[in-house]
Order: C-alpha cells, then sequence, then structure tokens
C-alpha cells in the first residue's frame, strides 16, 4: 500500500510502515498525512493475524519533523473543536497501532522532534543512530505550543513528574547517548544500515513475550517514577511550582501552564483520559493569537533568516579567515572572543599593547567559568586564545580578509582609524563599522572602497547577544552584503540586514521604547509605575533601568552628535521631551548612568540597585491621572510604529528582519512574536484603531501616515 505520505509493506510477518511525504524534504503531520495513517492503521487492523511485528522507519534523511504549522496559522479560534478532534484521531491511530499486541520497533535514523518525538514514541522499543549531531525531544513550548500527541502524557509516565519538567517545560533537547542514559530509547547503532536487522532481531526475540508488546504503562505492576501528584514530596513541590512558573512567564505565556496543568492532571488519571486531557489544552493553545505569534517568528521568520532570504543570491558562499578589530574595549574584545570561538585568526587592535591585552584578556573571563565547570578543556581554551593575536602596530593588519572598527561613537575618530587600516586590507577583504547610530553612508566617505564598505552592528554583551544587524550604505555592493551575512552566520549569531538611516533599525526603535518611558517620567507619572508596566508589558527591563546601562550620557552624546549634522545639512532637529530629561538629568543632576555612578538608579555597593530618591522630588506629579494600560500600551505601540515606519521608509525590507530584529535585538517580547507581527496578531484594524486614540491623547509618536498604513497591509503574511 503507497499513499501519499506513508508506505506500507507486509514481508515475513513484518509489517514496515515508512514515512515518506512527496515533495517535501521532511514528514510532517499535515492533513493528507493523517488521511493516509487513518488508511495505513485500517490496513494493519485486517493483517493483523499475519503480523508479528512492525517497523516504523523514514524515507528522509530525518525521521520525522512534527506538526504541519501553516495549519496551525490558518486556523481561527471557531476552530477550536475541529482541531481537538484532529488530535484525538492521530492519537486513536497511535493507539490502535500500540495496542494491537505485537512488539512496534521505531527506527530513529534522524531527527525526531515535536510530533516526529511523538511518533517515535508509538514505538514500545526505540533503536536510533548513535550520531551526535542528532536531536530529540519536544521544543513545542518555545512555539507558543505544547506537546499534544502523547509527549506530555508518556514522556511523564516514563520519566516521573520531575525529571519529565525540563523535556516538556523547558523544551530540553537531547541527543542519542542522552536518551539511551534516560531510558526513552532503547538501542544505539552506528549507522542507518544497522537499524532494520536490529529491529528485524528485536522483533524475533520478543515473540512469546507479552510485555514486549505494551508499554510500561500499559502493564499492571506500572508505578510513576517518584510518585504521582498525592505523594507527600511531589505535593509539596506542586504547591509552589506554579508561582514559579507564573514569575517566568509573567501571565503572558499560557503554553508553560497549559503543559504543567496536562502533566499533573494527566499523572492523576489513566493513561486514556490523560491523553483527553493533554489534547484539550494543546487545541485551546493552537488556536490561540499566542501561539501563532510565535510560531509566525520563532519558525517561519527564523527559518528565513537561516536560510539567507535577506542575503544577496548568486554571490559565493564566504568565510573570513584573518579579521582585524580597531579597539579592544567591551565590544571589539567581545567581538573577538566571537570570532576565536569559532575558529577565526583575530588581530586585536588598540592604541597600547596594553590595552590590547586587556581586551583579549576578556576571552580568559568568559571561558574560565567554563574550564572550572568541566564544560571546556584547557588545552580548547587555549588554542581560542591563541587564535586572538592582541597588539599595537596597524602593520599587523596586513592580510586580513575583514577589518572592523570598534572605537568611540565619534565622526573624526573612526574616519582616522578607516583611514589607518584600510590599505592592510587583503586583497578583495573588506571594511565594516560597528557603530550603532552612525550613517554608514557617510562614515564611508573616509573610505577608498565605499562599495566594500558596511556596517557590522553587534549587540552588548557580544557572547551573550544572538543578533546582528548588517547595515547596507548607499554604495556598499552585494558581495559585501552577502560577505558580511555569511561572515555573522560563521560566528553562530542571527544576521538581519537594513537599509542605511540615523539609528538603522534597531537603536532607532530602541530609542523610541526608551525615550517614550522618559517622557512619562517627565509628564509626573511615577517611575515605578513606568518600569513596573514595561516588565508586565514582557520587556526584560524597564525603559529607566536599561538607559542607565546604555548610559545617559551616551543618549547626550547621541542627541548632540544628531543635532550638529542636522545643523550641517541646514535643518533644525526637535529635541523630544525625552531626550530634553535625559540631557536634564546628565548636565543639571550629573546623572550619568550606571558605569558613572548612577542614573535614574542607584547603585549601592553589594545591595540591590534603588531607583534615585530625587525622581518622586523632581519629576512625580500626584494630581497627573494615569492609566496603567496606556503605559503598557505606549511602551509597546511606540515601537511597533517605528518599525512601520522603518518598513514604510525601506529601511527595513521584509517582515522577518523586523520580528527577529526586535526581538533579539531590543527584547520585544516574545509573545508578541516581534514589533511587527505585534500589529497582525492583534489585527491590522484594531492596532490603526489603538494608535489613533493613543495618537490624540499622547502625540504624533504614534500617528500612523498613509503610507505606513498601507505597507503594514501590503507585507502581511499570508499561510
Amino acid at each position: 500500500m503507497i499513499t501519499k505520505t506513508i508506505r506500507y509493506e507486509l514481508a515475513n510477518g513484518i509489517a514496515t510502515i515508512t514515512f515518506d511525504e512527496q515533495d517535501s524534504p521532511v514528514n510532517t503531520m499535515c492533513l493528507q498525512w493523517q488521511d493516509d495513517l487513518d488508511a495505513v492503521t485500517a490496513q494493519v487492523g485486517k493483517d493483523r493475524e499475519q503480523i508479528k511485528g512492525i517497523v516504523l522507519a523514514s524515507a528522509k534523511s530525518t525521521f520525522f519533523a512534527g506538526a504541519d504549522l501553516k495549519g496551525v496559522m490558518r486556523s481561527t479560534a471557531a476552530d477550536g473543536h475541529r482541531v481537538f478532534t484532529e488530535i484525538e484521531r492521530i492519537k486513536r491511530n497511535f493507539r490502535s497501532l500500540e495496542t494491537l499486541g505485537v512488539p512496534v520497533v521505531s527506527c530513529l535514523n534522524g531527527a525526531a522532534l515535536g510530533g516526529g518525538w511523538e511518533v517515535a514514541l508509538v514505538g514500545h522499543h526505540r533503536i536510533a543512530v548513535n550520531n551526535p549531531k542528532v536531536q530529540f525531544g519536544l521544543p513545542e513550548i518555545t512555539l507558543g505550543l505544547i506537546p499534544g500527541g502523547g509527549g506530555i502524557t508518556k514522556m511523564t509516565r516514563l520519566l516521573g513528574l520531575v525529571a519529565a519538567q525540563p523535556y516538556i517545560l523547558e523544551s530540553k533537547l537531547f541527543g542519542p547517548e542522552e536518551a539511551l542514559k534516560i531510558g526513552v530509547v532503547h538501542e544505539l547503532v552506528a549507522t542507518p544500515e544497522e537499524l532494520m536487522p536490529r529491529a528485524l532481531a528485536h522483533i524475533e526475540a520478543a515473540q512469546g513475550k507479552p510485555e514486549a508488546c505494551q508499554h510500561v504503562w500499559d502493564r499492571k505492576d506500572y508505578k510513576m517514577h517518584g510518585g504521582t501528584p498525592s505523594n507527600p514530596k511531589i505535593a509539596a513541590m506542586l504547591s509552589v511550582a506554579p508561582a514559579v512558573l507564573k514569575q517566568k512567564t509573567r501571565g503572558l505565556y499560557p503554553a508553560p501552564e497549559a503543559a504543567l496543568a496536562a502533566m499533573v492532571e494527566g499523572a492523576m488519571v489513566d493513561f486514556d483520559t490523560a491523553m483527553r486531557i493533554e489534547s484539550r489544552y494543546l487545541a485551546g493553545l493552537m488556536v490561540s493569537p499566542v501561539a501563532k505569534n510565535m510560531i509566525n517568528t520563532f519558525f517561519f521568520n527564523m527559518n528565513a533568516i537561516k536560510a539567507g532570504q535577506s542575503r544577496p543570491r548568486d554571490v559565493p558562499r564566504y568565510k573570513p579567515q584573518k579579521v582585524g578589530l580597531l579597539g579592544a574595549g567591551m565590544m571589539g574584545s567581545g567581538i573577538a572572543y566571537a570570532q576565536a570561538s569559532r575558529g577565526i585568526a583575530t588581530v586585536l587592535k588598540d592604541v597600547s599593547l596594553e590595552a590590547a591585552n586587556k581586551g583579549k584578556a576578556n576571552s580568559v573571563k568568559v571561558t574560565q567559568p567554563r574550564v572550572d565547570k568541566g564544560r571546556m578543556s584547557a588545552a580548547d581554551q587555549q588554542a581560542l586564545l591563541a587564535r586572538i593575536t592582541p597588539t599595537a602596530s596597524t602593520a599587523d593588519l596586513r592580510g586580513c580578509d575583514l577589518i572592523i572598527e570598534a572605537v568611540f561613537e565619534h565622526r573624526e575618530l573612526k574616519a582616522a582609524v578607516t583611514h589607518e587600516s584600510e590599505p592592510m586590507l587583503a586583497e578583495g577583504g573588506f571594511f565594516a563599522s560597528n557603530t550603532s547610530t552612525l550613517p554608514i553612508t557617510s562614515l564611508a566617505k573616509a573610505s577608498a572602497r565605499p562599495q566594500k564598505f558596511v556596517g557590522i552592528h553587534f549587540f552588548s554583551p557580544v557572547d551573550k547577544m544572538k543578533l546582528v544587524e548588517i547595515i547596507r550604505g548607499k554604495e556598499t555592493d552585494d558581495e559585501t552584503i552577502a560577505r558580511a551575512y555569511d561572515y555573522v552566520q560563521a560566528l553562530g549569531k542571527l544576521p538581519i540586514v537594513v537599509n542605511d538611516a540615523r539609528g538603522f533599525y534597531t537603536s532607532r526603535t530602541f530609542g523610541t521604547f526608551v525615550m517614550e518611558g522618559v517622557a512619562m517620567l517627565g509628564e509626573g507619572i511615577p517611575a515605578p509605575v513606568i518600569e513596573n508596566a514595561a516588565m508586565q508589558a514582557g520587556m526584560p527591563v524597564g525603559p529607566l533601568a536599561v538607559l542607565d546601562e546604555t548610559a545617559l550620557s551616551l543618549s547626550v552624546h547621541v542627541l548632540e552628535q544628531t543635532r550638529a549634522d542636522y545643523a550641517e545639512e541646514g535643518r533644525h532637529y526637535d529635541t523630544t521631551p525625552g531626550e530634553a530629561l535625559v540631557e536634564h538629568m546628565v548636565k543639571q543632576h550629573h546623572r550619568s548612568g550606571r558605569a558613572a555612578g548612577g542614573g535614574f538608579y542607584d547603585y549601592p555597593a553589594g545591595q540591590k540597585k534603588t531607583l534615585w530618591p530625587q525622581l518622586k522630588t523632581l519629576f512625580e506629579k500626584p494630581d497627573v491621572a494615569w492609566d496603567l494600560q496606556d503605559v503598557k500600551d505606549r511602551l509597546l505601540y511606540r515601537q511597533s510604529v517605528e518599525t512601520a515606519r522603518c518598513l514604510a521608509e525601506g529601511v527595513l525590507t521584509s517582515v522577518h528582519d523586523g520580528n527577529i530584529g526586535s526581538i533579539f535585538g531590543i527584547g520585544f517580547p516574545a509573545w508578541t512574536g516581534g514589533a511587527l507581527q505585534f500589529i497582525y496578531g492583534m489585527g491590522i484594524d484594531a492596532f490603526e484603531k489603538r494608535c489613533a486614540e493613543l495618537a490624540a491623547k499622547f502625540g504624533p509618536g504614534f500617528a500612523l501616515t498613509d503610507a505606513v498604513k498601507a505597507t503594514i497591509r501590503q507585507h502581511q503574511p499570508v499561510y
């Protein structure tokens, strides 16, 4: 029997079910597969008397990829009952196969993630190829969903309520060796060719052994590892678990809470009821806006970045062998570590060898804790450090494929180091600036080859931040953009590509978040309200706290540079209320930020930071009426409006760059799916209506022009 997604063969008593979705590189739980599984399971039932064992196999390089996420994106709130019925239908077929009374063996030739791991769990005996690159597990929580094809119920019954939590609630993935160790895989083989012979050998050995045809939870003597929720120790843990979870999710992510509920409720009832509970929770999430937001961005948009959709086509792949860095401060030393950890020879230049060596020492600081904990060998650490050459000599940059300047945000200084070091590039090499705000086109005036000059904007701290913003100047050519993209991917980071403008995309949008927060402070809204509202909306920290970290003095420097640039162009720059207040804090009150001893916060030695008491005296107005929802909306909507403007102006050229950039660059809440998905998830009409209300109350920062409205509609994703 051959269907569009499954091949079924019966020979010598062995029923082989091979997943092979036509015209797809992977197997998915698409609607066609669900229909085909119905047909194949019915045929297995008819052939029962001739079957002594079942083998589940894959014709793809991976075993099974999981759910059809495009189908989820098309669902609406009214589809809940239909979705529940579909989930139950898949599970009914799984249950028919695993309770047939014959041994079922899953042959895992490659990755099995999400629904794919749930397919693997149908087998009573699971054999995997021992390839460290292969991953198993249940990543659904990261997409706003929960495992609903039996994953929660089965992993909880296999491992116990406590041990299963990392794999379910934290989406911990695992390789074949860990799978064997925790008992969710029973056998490892060296090559895919060994899978079928081992499966057949297991089926032969299992003949006449009823327990080999049953899962552990179906056996009469089954007891859950560690006990059920009625066990006092488990009950004590469960009494605090929801509060701990709520602290992490802030109530914005329903999936972890649903997963925990399905685990606990399922552990108190029989297996079939537990499976039904799991289905109900999943069906509710699959038609929820948060899941769609997260699937859109963390699956589809992320894959677009990884596949290089913003990378110019027809340029050969590239990896620089030797890269020079100008400036061994926080950014330069961070980039040096990122490069050396990925095998790239690095020249770290500063004005003195002492400063350059200090920059190299940052890589010791990052790696030493790993060596101490046994996560990195001392030899690997030394090899990494050996790739970084500290120097005060420009001549040592000779032969670099790429040179990145990471000096202070001062136009004349950047021009000077560009002039000095650019001639050292190898033939065909290119030059980059790590500026966070200064327009690349103007910086490229200092270059002898502006077509080979590009912005590569890293985020701090470099070893932790995944995003890198690539900025195309007016003259930057496609080859340089493609090479910058490949370089960023070679570092294991996420590149987005934007066109040149003041502040580019991320700094410009981030600026609206912090300045809206500061503007509210100036209006008289209490500082704790602003900070807490940001956290409640899902931002990692409040706008005042983050301004302290980036330095108020840096914001003032950028403001002064902007004013000077405008004046040079014969224009006047209108300072925003937020910018004016930050300037006031620095110049009148000498509060320049955390590094300078204090800004909006005080930083007492050895204690938690506290808001500067003078904020209440200087700015708070007890008679000012404020609404918490307005405060939250101002912080989120202001960023989304600016992102939509960037798209309309051509600073952004794609939705995926905007969403990934906002989440990984400026901490826009993941539950929204990013600054543009926030608009689409809410509904364009509802977004426009709320923007009009906010603009009427709080000014033009929230106003949408006709051009911006048209752009939002033009780029709306369709699934």
